[in-house]
């Protein structure tokens, strides 16, 4: 395993992946839509996704993307549980898929556990905000698109 379960001991990682269910995604599928309910998550085993923000009266923009391992979706840690990008698959996906509510309900039984989760998925979401803010300077920045002064 690598990415955010690999952020976890041993014996954490075996809890939360008894939780596990395989999921599948085909190429171009969405998997979930900013704004609506996050009740799940999934780590990527094969293939890419995509996430991307809601631009009024523009395609969504894609902030990222996101390969084997590495962890799709944060939002169902925090109320208000609701999806803060959406995400599509780039290319057929295979992904170990966790139910929120299960995960957290772990989390509660064991504080260290839910401790190590909670860091490791800070860290996930310091990076995906790094990504965003590089990503749209990209595209909306005052130099973008070739346009200067």
């Amino acid at each position: 395993m690598m990415g955010l379960l690999n952020a976890l001991k041993t014996e954490h990682r075996e809890r939360v992946m008894a939780l596990a269910h395989d999921a599948s995604f085909p190429a171009g599928g969405r998997i979930f839509e900013e704004g609506r309910k996050a009740d799940r998550f999934w780590i990527i085993r094969t293939g890419a996704v995509t996430l991307d923000l809601h631009v009024p009266g523009r395609r969504p923009a894609v902030i990222e993307t996101l390969g084997p391992g590495e962890l799709i979706g944060w939002s169902w840690l925090f109320p208000p549980d609701t999806w803060h990008l959406g995400a599509e698959a780039l290319s057929p996906v295979r992904a170990h898929e966790f139910n929120a509510e299960a995960v957290r309900r772990l989390c509660d039984e064991d504080p260290e556990l839910g401790y190590a989760l909670a860091l490791a998925c800070a860290q996930v979401i310091g990076g995906r905000l790094q990504s965003a803010r590089t990503r749209l300077l990209d595209l909306y920045g005052p130099y973008a698109g070739g346009i200067s002064p």
